[in-house]
Formats: structure tokens, sequence, C-alpha cells
């Protein structure tokens, strides 16, 4: 986002016509153009001028204003500080960043405006605040940079500290990652071309070139992670992933104002190791969002039974990143197989429930902005711990046992942090009572001096009597002249010695003594100096839970992994899921397969399929009525591939699964009004990214392919790209059809067979029975499933009229030979046929024998040309 317009007039030199406090604030805003610059102002945060009026609108407050200022109304508007954070999750919302700027200075002591400064910077991409987070994703901050033909992009989660970079050779190859990874804010360079690519990401940044530059990025990089270079990370060669980098690292900073120690590793993603799925993919797969957006009745909704926010989180990045090492994937098979053979996932399950989102709450301890009930659930979190080892050591699985070293047991921070704060802290250190009564003995004093000071001055009344043999003498308190002792006129002169005259009235004299005068500082202040002893002991306290930062943080990743890997046995038991066959050659290979979402929406008993794809066969031509279950068979086998390459078990009897590279859909129809494209030119853009970029280890699902044009272009197509599909490129493919001659392809190639989805007629009505079985349909029943759509009788009547006329005169020519082209007639075209002419000229009582030869060898003419 460039710095907007509206800011200009505030970015104009402060002079003297400004009172002093708007002098201040401009000078801040002229830091943060682009920013709504929240500025505290007692027990409000304020905002001026066209910030006001933007953030009235956003947050529906009231719009004001303050005086003058340059002989000007000042527009103001404002919110509580202690509301602020719900305030803020509306702004980040909308994609707008807010600046805080507190008071830094005393108002005792400051000579005009208290001096403030922006202590942070919320962006969408740099939130760690829990309330302006979504606990089941994650907010990415992402650079872009492109040097040459290579797109390099880094990417933060500032909540956890993930930092990773992976490289894109190709346009289409950027925005899959971009889709992959869903960035909450875009940095790019403000001088690069790389913006046309972006266009579809609302929240976009653009930034000097210099944050850009390889040398300032790669000692930005090297200072962070405190290395004499990269080459430890796997990075070498990657330039442009670097400089992305080093603006990303840049811009956090800016952002916190500060230091980032929990930025401890850069993890480098290849590509080439890793399934890839295109944006259209993702989106007509339903794997964490459904196709109208939301997180309902996707394969992550069915999937996660995780016990932690951040195992959530996990299980969607590897749903949204499948992986193509199959040790890797065997490692976490082997797992679940102990875990369900052991009978505990329940109880792992069990013993991670009381884990809170560690993987934040760390970060928050690292950024120094932990609140008292992160430190209350971090506590309970590392509480869990030795229970979870002694469950992991009852599993003989290779993967339980590395998990087990990286989950560590922190008895001495436990101790500490029991001690330390109470049992149900408030959300903020601001009021006190956080720490615990008997962790420090100075706050335990201060504490008792502000609760009891009642007590104090009785027993100090009564001592101070019997000692003196006063019998008038009293303690009191008042605000004016604070605490005394009071004795009657009749006996002041007795006082002793010691006493010091502080007040003398009609009938009294007030007095005050060292003991008194002592208890009077500290009783005066000690509500003040208890707040302060407690915000001190409390930074204290975060500063070394900071210490063991690395340990907790690699404890906390071992936690999230668990938590994956007991949600997916636990899958497996209640779902029904069976353990996949792996392996690197090519090939899918799926005995009574189901698509585990639709399993779960519908009541009946699901009708488990067979598909057995190879290189010899891989191609199913899928042909059978609409609503038959072409596309929930398609996508099913997409799923199982995905889950498989998860680590997961998958829904089937049996499954051996060739690891894929890619997985393309080119599924349903949707226009692109905003970028000027048709459903068709949508349709056939997907299809030529499909052609151009699958490979024989691809899985590929075409559905109705050439449906948005006319019969006959939209047969050449679908006939054209499932030849290229079958014979060239030899991808695993099920290409769903209504042109029933596509069927005849079967013929010309081995790779192609024929598969329909079985339906029957009954009075007049389709039965859906959602069985595949093989050969081609024998029709489509596209009347009836217009009938139950509601179509009108009289609609359906006529058109049953017509599809019988259309079936005795079909001029459809598919050749039997792939090599050649179908034969497409005009459409609309009104001449007769030069044989048909010539037969119409000629009367065939009136021919003579020679004629009639005559007329035949016209005839076989006409034919050859």
């Amino acid at each position: 986002m460039n710095i907007s317009n509206k800011n200009k007039e505030l970015n104009k030199s402060i002079n003297s016509n400004h009172t002093p406090m708007m002098q201040q604030y401009l000078g801040i805003k002229s830091d943060h153009p682009t920013d709504l610059v929240f500025y505290r102002m007692g027990d409000f945060y304020e905002m001026f001028y066209d910030d006001a009026k933007e953030a009235s609108q956003l947050l529906d407050i009231s719009l004001t204003s303050r005086g003058q200022s340059a002989g000007q109304p000042i527009p103001m508007c404002g919110i509580p500080y202690h509301a602020a954070e719900g305030y803020i999750a509306k702004i980040v919302n909308a994609g707008r960043s807010v600046a805080v700027a507190e008071q830094i200075g005393d108002p005792a002591t400051s000579k005009g405006p208290v001096d403030r400064k922006v202590v942070r910077v919320v962006t969408p991409g740099t939130v760690t605040d829990e309330a302006l987070m979504d606990a089941n994703r994650d907010h990415l901050l992402t650079a872009v940079c492109q040097l040459d033909d290579t797109f390099g992009i880094a990417s933060l989660d500032m909540s956890s500290g993930r930092f990773t970079l992976v490289e894109a050779n190709t346009v289409d190859q950027l925005q899959t990652q971009l889709q992959r990874l869903r960035p909450a804010e875009l940095l790019f360079e403000e001088t690069s071309h790389v913006i046309d690519h972006i266009q579809e990401w609302a929240c976009r940044r653009s930034q000097p070139s210099w944050n850009f530059v390889f040398d300032t990025a790669q000692r930005l990089l090297c200072n962070q992670f405190n290395t004499r270079d990269l080459s430890g990370f796997g990075c070498d060669g990657m330039k442009a992933a670097i400089c992305a980098a080093g603006c990303l690292l840049n811009y956090a900073k800016e952002s916190q104002k500060g230091d980032l120690p929990h930025l401890r590793n850069l993890q480098v993603e290849l590509p080439q190791n890793t399934l890839i799925l295109d944006g259209p993919s993702r989106k007509n797969l339903e794997i964490d969002h459904n196709i109208n957006g939301g997180e309902q009745y996707t394969l992550a909704a069915v999937l996660d039974t995780t016990a932690t926010p951040m195992g959530g989180r996990l299980l969607r990045r590897w749903l949204n990143n499948p992986l193509r090492d199959i040790s890797i994937l065997e490692q976490r098979q082997d797992f679940i197989s102990h875990a369900i053979a052991s009978e505990n996932p329940e109880d792992l399950q069990r013993s991670l429930k009381p884990i809170g989102d560690m993987e934040r709450i760390l970060s928050r301890i690292a950024l120094r902005s932990a609140r008292p009930r992160d430190l209350s659930r971090l506590c309970v979190s590392l509480t869990a711990l030795p229970n979870i080892q002694t469950l992991l050591q009852s599993l003989e699985a290779v993967k339980a046992r590395s998990l087990a070293k990286n989950i560590s047991e922190f008895a001495s921070i436990v101790d500490l942090l029991m001690a330390a704060i109470v049992d149900n802290p408030p959300v903020v250190i601001r009021d006190g009572g956080v720490i615990a009564e008997g962790y420090d003995t100075e706050l335990d004093e201060l504490r008792g001096l502000s609760q009891n000071a009642g007590q104090f001055l009785l027993d100090l009344e009564i001592q101070e009597r019997e000692r003196t043999g006063l019998s008038t003498l009293k303690v009191g308190y008042n605000r004016v002249h604070g605490y005394y002792i009071e004795i009657s006129r009749l006996q002041s002169g007795q006082a002793p010695t010691e006493y010091v005259r502080r007040q003398t009235l009609k009938n009294a004299e007030r007095f005050i003594t060292p003991e008194l005068k002592a208890f009077e500082d500290k009783a005066l202040s000690s509500k003040s100096r208890s707040l302060a002893r407690e915000k001190a002991l409390y930074e204290a306290l975060v500063e070394e839970l900071a210490k063991h930062l690395p340990q907790l943080q690699c404890s906390s990743d071992g936690i999230c992994e668990l938590d994956v890997l007991c949600c997916l046995a636990e899958r497996a038991l209640c779902l029904n899921l069976n353990q996949p066959s792996l392996k690197a050659e090519p090939g899918i290979s799926i005995t009574q397969g189901r698509h585990l979402v639709v399993e779960q929406l519908i009541t009946n008993p699901f009708v488990a399929n067979d598909t057995h794809l190879s290189n010899t066969k891989s191609m199913m031509m899928i042909t059978g009525p609409n609503m038959g279950g072409k596309s929930t068979y398609m996508r099913q086998v997409a799923l199982i591939v995905i889950m498989a390459q998860i680590g997961s078990y998958v829904p089937a009897l049996e499954a051996k699964i060739g690891i894929v590279d890619r997985v393309f859909t080119r599924m349903g129809s949707s226009d692109d009004l905003a970028g000027g494209r048709s459903t068709f030119m949508v349709e056939m853009t997907e299809t030529a990214n499909i052609l151009n970029n699958a490979s024989a280890k691809s899985l590929v699902l075409m559905d109705e392919v050439g449906r948005g044009t006319s019969t006959f272009d939209g047969l050449s197509l679908a006939w054209s790209c499932a030849l290229n599909l079958a014979r060239d490129i030899g991808a695993l493919t099920l290409f769903a059809t209504h042109y029933f001659e596509m069927t005849q392809l079967s013929d010309q190639l081995n790779q192609v067979k024929n598969v329909h989805l079985d339906a029957t007629e009954h009075d007049d009505n389709i039965i859906f029975m959602h069985k595949v079985l093989p050969g081609p349909a024998s029709q489509s029943y596209g009347l009836q499933v217009a009938k139950l759509a509601g179509v009108p009788h009289q609609v359906i009547s006529e058109a049953q009229q017509k599809l019988h006329y259309l079936e005795k005169n079909d001029s459809l020519n598919i050749p039997k030979n792939p090599l050649e082209k179908p034969i497409q007639t005009e459409l609309f075209s009104q001449l007769a046929h030069p044989i048909e002419s010539l037969l119409e000229a000629n009367k065939a009582d009136e021919l003579t024998p020679r004629q009639a030869l005559d007329l035949i060898y016209q005839m076989h003419q006409l034919l050859r040309s």
C-alpha cells in the first residue's frame, strides 16, 4: 500500500501555528504516515485529523473536535486504553495498521506536553496479541523480491518465530506459493513489476528498494542468527529469497521496536520435496476452506481433533504442503500404527488437553509482551510434560523416541511459576494482583501496609497510651496532614520529648514521631510502590523465562507434532482409516475408497469405489449422469493421495500410492469478472496450466472440459486434451465427460479405460447407484435430472421430443484415428448436401440404365471431393 495522499497535509512542516501538543502529534504522525496513530492521553488513545475520520468509520465511534490548532478545529475520536485490543483487532482485520504512541515521560515533572514515543506498530502480518489472532490459522508476514526471472519469497509467522524461504521460477509458481501461504500482509519492492502479479492480495505494502539489497539483507540475517554466513541454512544461491528475507526482517523489527529473539532458525522449502497444489486445486478440493470461503465441511474440519491450537495450525500446514519424502511419511505411519496397537491414542490426547498455545505464548515472552495468564497457562502446560514423557516411552516407534528427546521437562520453571503467579491471575499486570503471596518479602510488606494500615494505627495508639500514660492520646489521619498523634491541650505538656509538634488546634495538639513518620512514608506510597515492585518482579520473571527460550521452543515444536500424530491416530480408529502403502513408482491403486467429508454429511452408508491407475492404464474416462457422483469420486482420489502424503491413514480398505508430485483439478464453472475473463476463459486458462505443467507423476482431475463453448468446439478440445494427457504426458488422469464420443478414445489408446457411474430408471425417475462400473455409460439421464430439479413438465416433454429427433439425425463425426480431427459441420447451415441436390434433380423413373450408372459415378466423385 503506497503512502496515502490524504496524509499529505499532516506531512507538511510543523510550525509554531500549532499548539505544542499538536506539534508533538504531527511529528509522530509524519514518521508513520500510513498507520493510524493511537496517541495516549491519560486513560484514552486519541486520534486526530484524517486518522480520526477513518477510525470513526472503521470502529463505529463518534467523531468530535477538540479546540483549534493553527486556526482550524481538530477532528478527534478516542477509545479507552484498557479496551484497545478489541479496537485494534477491528482495524487490523480491515487491513490497516496501528502505531501506538505511549506516554514515556512523567506528567508531574514534564514541562509542556508529556514525552510520547511509538512503542509498537501493529500490522496484519506482525500481530502477536491473542485477541488479534485466529487460533486456527497462521498470520504470515510475507515479502516478495524479483531478480530477473526468479521470485524470492520469505515468510514469517511473528507469533511463532517460524521463518521460511522459497523461490519460484514462473509467475504461476509464485502465485501457487502465495495461495498456499495466504499472507496476512505482503511486502514488495516499490519499483518492481511484481505488483502486477500480486493484485489479489488486499494488504500489500511497497517498500524502498534499498531494503532489498542483497549485502544488507545477508548482514541482517547473519546478525539475527549470529552466524558468519547463511550456508548452514541451505540457502546458498537463493539470492532473491535472501533479499526478500532481509526486507521482511527489517520491517518486522521496525514494527516491534526491538529485537526478535524468538527468530532462531531459517527454514528453506524446496518445491521438489513437496506435493504442489495450485490455487484452483486447493479451492476445488476444499482442503481447509470450502468453496464459499468458510471452514465447515472441509478435510481439515473432519480431521482436526487436535488438543491444542498450535497442533491444529500444524495439521493445516501439513495438508496444504504434503511431502514427497517416503522415509518421513513412513515414520509418521509407524507412530500411528504403534499408537493404535498400544490402544492409547486417547490417553495421549487427554495428556495434551491441559497444554495451551505454547508456540504463541513463548513468542510473547521473547517479545516481552507476555501477559499474566500467558505465564499461568505456560505453567499448566509444563506441568503436563512429565506424564507425556511417560506415555511416549511406552511406544516403540522411532518417531516417539525422537519426540521424547525433543520434549524436555522443566521442573525448576514449574516451581518458579507456581511460586510466583497466583492461581487465577488478572488479564494484565497493570492493576497488580498477579504475584503470589510469599514470593517476595518486600512486596508482602508493602501489601500489608496498604491492607492493614488501620490495625497498625490501632496497635500504635494502644502502645503509646500505655507507654506515656496519657489517656487522651489517639492516633489519626487526614488527607492534608497525613498521620498524627493527637493529645488534648490539658495533657499536651506531658508529651514525650521525641514527639514533634505538627499542628495546633483549639483543644488539642497534634504530633508526629519518627516511627509514625516512617509508617506514613510507607503507608501513603505503599500501593504505588507495591504495584511498581510487582511490575518489576513480573518483568524479572519474564526475563528469566526468556533465558530458557530455545529449550522451551524445541519442546513446543515436539508437542505440536505429537498433537497432530495423536489426532491422526484417533481419526484412523474412529473413521475406519487404513494404512496406505507408499512407493516411488507412479501409480494409484485404491480398493473401496471413500470421500471422508461427504461420508460425514450423509445418513446412508457411503458407496465405496475402487481406483486403479498405472503407467499402462493412466486415464479413466468417466461417464454417467449428473449428480451420479463423478465429482465426488474424483475428489476422493485426490484427498486420499493428499492424506497419504502427510503420513495419515486413508479412507480405503487398501491403498497403494505412488508418490505424486502435483495435483491438478479442472472442475466446476466460474468467471473472473474483475480480471475480465469469461467462464470458458477461466476453464481454458486452468486447462492450459495443467497441460503445460503436469508430468507422469501428477494426478489430474478433469471434469467436463469443453462444456463452456459450442458442442463441436468443446468436443474437439476435450478430445485433444485427453489425448495429450494420456499419450504425451502420461499423467494419472480422471477425465469425467458428458461427451459419449470421448469413450471411443479407449479403442485407440491402451492407456485409456472407460468407467461409468451407475444409475437406473424407475417409473420415469432416476435412481443414482453411485457405483463405479467398467465401460461407458449407456445414457446421461440429463432430462431425468432436470425433472428432479423441478423443470416444468411441458419443457421436459418438448426436450424429449427434440432429443429423439437429434438421436435419429446425429451428425457427429468422431475419427477412429486419434491423429485426425473431428469434422465440424456448420451448426446453422441450411444448404442441402450436393448429393441430395443431385438426386432431387434426377427422376429415378425417367433414367436409363446408362444414366443411372453415370449418376452413381457422379455421387462417388462428390464423396471423394
